[in-house]
């Protein structure tokens, strides 16, 4: 047996062992609130991991409340009644953009959670097509940079919005 799957089995264990205990202690599903639309990376995600702990924490509800960058589910989260019932996700966007980008919040990222784990690290990316890239001589990002500047509005981008990374 490979250390992998002893600490697997290891996991699954003390999970099966803390499991009668935790369904005792309350029978209530866990609520999780995502601050973003169902589909998204975040809520495929929330639901993947709801589905894993089922068995050791019991049903786990997604609620997803989408709206003003992550803002209205943040503070569903923020406001949430502290019996431990909910728990939502948190982003980039809502907990370090945001901040700075709105000039009044609903709650205040740095004092109204507490951080459980870090469940995920999504890369960013900056993809150019790589012929334009070619024929522009773009081959590093401080060269896309200088073409930027020397060619005010002559350039395209697409993101998620304001406050996306």
């Amino acid at each position: 047996m490979n250390r992998r799957n002893l600490l697997l089995l290891s996991v699954a264990a003390a999970a099966a062992a803390v499991s009668p205990a935790l369904h005792a202690q309350s029978s209530a599903p866990i609520r999780l609130v995502v601050p973003y639309a169902p589909g998204g990376p975040l809520d495929v995600t929330a639901r993947a991991l709801a589905e894993r702990v089922r068995d050791s924490l019991g049903t786990v509800i997604i609620d997803n409340k989408a709206g003003a960058g992550g803002n209205i589910g943040a503070d569903v989260i923020a406001k949430a009644a502290p019996d431990g019932l909910t728990i939502g996700l948190a982003a980039t966007a809502t907990h370090a953009v945001n901040p700075w980008l709105y000039s009044r919040m609903p709650y205040d990222a740095a004092k109204d959670f507490a951080g459980i784990t870090q469940m995920v690290r999504v890369p960013n990316v900056l993809v150019v097509n790589a012929a334009r890239a070619q024929e522009l001589k773009i081959n590093t990002v401080a060269d896309l940079v200088a073409y930027a500047k020397a060619n005010p509005a002559k350039l395209n981008y697409g993101s998620g919005g304001n406050g996306s990374a």
